[in-house]
């Protein structure tokens, strides 16, 4: 696990190789072992330096992630021990009194960044692939190995803030550029170089300030900055924290966080108290409090409701997981997309991006044109921000064969269809694409919302027939929503999660239903700001509470990019599907704001520049100023204040969560979603769903179950049917049960 060598000239060379793993991480074990080796070189005599690095690719790839989700949070005081043990490890290398050097040959983020911080000097290979920072802050944690306290001591807050508050990765000249690291060399340079610096004579001999009255005088190189006496922060006129440049500092951060954070997201709001109040104490104080607030962090349902969606979940899903066993692994060469849209065209660059030869098929060659015109432009911004050089986006263009001609799709593996939502338009391009395809060529509709077993009746081989739901716009957003029909062979399924692989996306596997998973609840998050509105809640107390609640933009917003006379569609085609088959209509009660908006106003959204909200071709968008007209406000609402209102943001923001998560429990009650972790995933990656709670599934563990249903039992007797909990939830909570296994809901 760790290796240990003393070369002739007293240098020692600990090397982190964890075996069975690809990546060193920090866990119980690597550590004692890691302790255990440092201590050795310390104690010998002959040690002159020591040299820290990887027999890896990577150098540590940071804190197991695992032990943390894991760990038992109820006894805080064995935490702070528990947790302690680090710290204490890191500032034993430091104040050793032998110089350090750590000699980072890969990623090293994280904890894997906190030891070489500990470390007296920095050294890395030069690898444009090495990624240098503290991502803590993105699943719900914070630095806890010090690095709060030795970044800013380093570098100074400001340019520590971006690395700590949003966890902004480094490449290594960055890193050293700011003071992070010391110098970059070639890869095969480094060792040598660490121990050049190591072997070089000492320049001073100092007693540092930890080691007391008659200490003996040590190699100057083995004193941290912050450990020699007259020490300043950097950054702050006289090193005073506490003077006006600090308090601006610290106030403009605490005001950028708030706009930013909304308060939903303890973990930078945290950050900024430790790195303040570390920074008015002694370092050693300073390690005490990092260390204090990583554990109320890691007690806060929060941290372990992130790490178990956005680290192990999206790990699953893009490791593909759900991929049906014994199925050998589709090599994509060619692939059509049918219709040259905003849709088409973005699975086209996204594909070519993936090194695919695209056939991009429209109704005639100006609207095909136009598509490939739309893939120009987005490999054109690639090339404009040194993402992709000019050479290999015109070789990537010229991949791409827009036309109208549908026998162009001959030799393509798979055929994704774009067309307007519409059945009968999708069953002649179907039909008309099948003709040319090889028999075991995959046919996948892109459709949002109509039933993929529906939709393949027009196919002559529907167990090839499969849905991959795109979201727009298709280059940002990293989900694809995978719709299993009635005959959807597993070949067929483990072919299309290849395809979502290959072009670098995340897939969720679902089963067939009416709006699938991520549509319906998207269509419930809307039609909920849709009867607020009704009830006379005023329009930016609902966005705003959808914003304090978590959610990336407000019901209204959302309508709007995705389009209000497509909502209209939608509803128009389901209730039409409905009477087609002899059921009751079961609406959602605010179809009379899409009439109105759609067929009265001809407000269609972001897309005519009318909408909820008002689109200036010369300014930011704004909410439509007569939408009060037509929804007059509660003037209780609009001018009220007091706790009377704040109550009613509070349950504004629950009414706005609630529903996503009841409509997520239906669909795994239905098995359209398969496992709670695909529910959580699919929410955040494809609707925004506030990441704090997970998921729209971690959510309802969080509130735990037994409240979470009382509570929509309350908001069903005052707003409506939408939150009838499904009887799957009801059951698990007079059982005492959750989805993950516990409940992570703590006592306020």
């Amino acid at each position: 696990m760790i290796n240990y060598n003393v070369d002739s000239d007293g240098i020692a060379t600990i090397t982190w190789d964890m075996p069975g793993r690809t990546m060193n991480v920090l866990n119980e074990a690597s550590m004692t072992a890691y302790a255990e080796a440092l201590e050795k070189a310390l104690k010998d005599e002959k040690v002159k330096g020591i040299i820290l690095t990887s027999g890896k690719d990577t150098f540590i790839a940071g804190a197991d992630l695992d032990m943390l989700l894991n760990v038992d949070t109820s006894d805080a005081a064995k935490l702070m021990e528990q947790f302690s043990r680090l710290q204490k490890m890191f500032r034993r290398q430091e104040t050793g009194g032998k110089p350090m050097v750590a000699a980072i040959n890969g990623t090293a983020l994280g904890g894997g960044f906190e030891i070489c911080l500990a470390c007296h000097y920095r050294i890395a290979a030069a690898n444009p692939k090495t990624k240098i920072g503290q991502p803590e802050v993105k699943i719900g944690l914070l630095p806890g190995g010090g690095g709060t306290q030795r970044i800013p001591r380093l570098i100074g807050v400001m340019n520590a803030a971006p690395i700590l508050l949003e966890g902004k990765d480094l490449s290594v000249d960055t890193a050293k550029g700011m003071g992070l690291i010391h110098e970059v060399v070639p890869a095969d340079q480094l060792l040598a170089k660490a121990k050049e610096w190591l072997t070089a004579p000492a320049k001073e001999q100092v007693v540092p300030e930890y080691a007391g009255k008659g200490a003996k005088a040590i190699d100057g190189r083995a004193v941290q900055p912050w450990d020699r006496k007259g020490f300043k922060v950097p950054g702050f006129p006289g090193g005073q924290v506490w003077g006006p440049v600090g308090v601006q500092t610290f106030i403009g951060g605490n005001a950028m966080i708030a706009g930013k954070t909304f308060g939903v997201y303890p973990a930078p709001k945290a950050i900024m108290s430790c790195v303040y109040e570390g920074l008015l104490l002694p370092f050693d104080t300073a390690l005490k409090v990092e260390t204090r607030y990583f554990v109320s962090l890691l007690r806060d349902p929060v941290a372990k409701s992130m790490i178990r969606t956005l680290f192990f979940g999206l790990q699953e899903a893009n490791k593909l997981a759900r991929r049906p066993k014994g199925v050998a692994k589709q090599e994509y060469k060619k692939i059509g997309v049918l219709g040259a849209g905003l849709m088409g065209a973005g699975i086209a660059t996204v594909s070519v991006q993936a090194g695919l030869e695209i056939v991009l098929i429209d109704r005639d060659q100006a609207a095909a044109d136009k598509g490939k015109a739309h893939i120009a432009d987005e490999l054109g911004k690639a090339v404009k921000r040194g993402r992709l050089a000019k050479e290999k986006a015109e070789a990537l263009l010229a991949k791409v064969t827009a036309t109208p001609d549908f026998g162009a799709l001959k030799g393509c593996d798979l055929v994704i269809e774009a067309v307007f939502e519409n059945r009968d338009v999708k069953a002649e391009a179907t039909k008309k694409a099948e003709a040319v395809l090889a028999a075991d060529a995959v046919f996948a509709s892109n459709t949002s919302t109509l039933p993929i077993t529906g939709l393949a009746e027009a196919s002559s081989r529907p167990a090839n027939f499969i849905g991959l739901h795109f979201f727009s716009p298709v280059e940002k957003m990293p989900l694809v929503e995978i719709i299993v029909g009635k005959k959807t062979s597993p070949e067929t399924l483990a072919r299309a999660m290849d395809f979502v692989q290959k072009i670098r996306k995340t897939p969720i596997v679902v089963n067939d239903s009416r709006g699938f998973f991520t549509s319906r609840v998207c269509g419930a998050f809307i039609s909920e700001g849709h009867r607020l509105l009704k009830e006379g809640v005023p329009a930016p107390m609902i966005e705003n509470c959808a914003r304090m609640a978590g959610m990336p933009v407000g019901p209204l917003a959302l309508n709007d990019e995705v389009a209000i006379d497509l909502s209209w569609k939608i509803m128009d085609q389901t209730r039409r599907d409905a009477e087609a088959a002899g059921q009751k209509y079961e609406g959602s009660g605010t179809e009379d704001i899409l009439e109105l908006m759609v067929k009265k106003l001809e407000r269609f959204g972001r897309k005519n520049g009318k909408g909820f909200y008002e689109y200036p071709a010369d300014g930011k968008k704004r909410l439509w100023p007569d939408l009060a007209k037509h929804f007059p406000a509660d003037p209780k609402l609009l001018y009220g204040e007091g706790e009377e209102k704040r109550a009613k943001e509070t349950e504004i923001k629950k009414r706005l969560l609630y529903v996503q998560a009841v409509d997520t429990a239906r669909c795994l009650e239905a098995n359209v979603l398969t496992a709670p972790q695909d529910g959580d995933v699919g929410s955040i990656m494809g609707l925004g769903f506030a990441p704090q709670t997970g998921g729209a599934i971690s959510l309802i563990d969080q509130v735990g179950i037994k409240k979470f249903v009382a509570e929509c039992d309350e908001f069903a007797k005052k707003y409506g049917p939408q939150f009838e909990v499904p009887k799957l939830l009801r059951d698990m909570a007079a059982k005492g049960q959750s989805f993950y296994g516990h409940q992570t809901a703590q006592a306020a």
